[in-house]
């Protein structure tokens, strides 16, 4: 990989900086907005925060301003180490694309948020994905992937997938309607869950072509 000049690396270091801050923002007016809601109906702060971290694009957004984070810091450590790991990047920009194109396809006709709750809505489902996956193709090096990473990047949905059934089936809450099993039934909802995963994998696959293609042409 070509090392950039000295002014292009201070302009790729504040683009990072500012998809870091924006990334950090939305998730800090989500979280404000659930816990506000908690708050107003007297019910638990505790667990509200743990409805705030049971969704799915709540966590990959999180991953990916810690990526951006590690990416800033200068001082070296184990985790910062291991998410900047080509293929930790990638596997999250895997996840964070299929935040972006799932939202749109299946939930965004579902509502219309309004004031704070449109900027964290957009922060979260269409701002940080663009973002993100402009970092990993300007950022992250490339050449490094293989068909086999996918195998391990699968296990992410796939364990969220589990504690969201097992969360819903203790509370009767389910925080996305195409994996709510009360109203559609698991047959149903193994199919949507299905259809998800194998859009992720698509995405994977794209990812690593892209990754492959890069390198040849550097």
């Amino acid at each position: 990989m070509v090392k950039p000049s000295a002014p292009a690396a201070a302009a790729r270091r504040r683009c990072v900086a500012v998809a870091a801050i924006l990334g950090w923002a939305g998730l800090s007016i989500q979280l404000y907005l659930i816990l506000y809601l908690r708050w107003s109906v007297a019910a638990s702060l505790l667990g509200g925060l743990v409805s705030f971290f049971s969704f799915f694009t709540v966590l990959t957004n999180t991953l990916v301003a810690v990526v951006l984070t590690c990416e800033l810091t200068s001082r070296e450590s184990a985790a910062r180490r291991w998410f900047l790991q080509p293929w930790v990047s990638s596997g999250i920009a895997v996840s964070i694309a299929v935040v972006g194109v799932a939202y749109s396809l299946l939930l965004r006709h579902l509502w219309h948020p309004e004031g704070w709750q449109w900027l964290a809505d957009e922060l979260m489902h269409d701002v940080m994905p663009l973002l993100f996956l402009v970092y990993w193709w300007c950022c992250v090096p490339k050449g490094t992937l293989r068909l086999r990473h996918i195998a391990l990047w699968v296990t992410y949905p796939l364990v969220y997938f589990g504690y969201a059934l097992w969360r819903g089936h203790l509370l009767a809450v389910y925080p996305y309607p195409f994996i709510d099993v009360d109203k559609l039934g698991y047959a149903q909802v193994f199919v949507n869950a299905g259809g998800l995963l194998a859009g992720f994998v698509l995405i994977a696959v794209l990812v690593v072509g892209l990754d492959r293609w890069r390198m040849d042409r550097q």
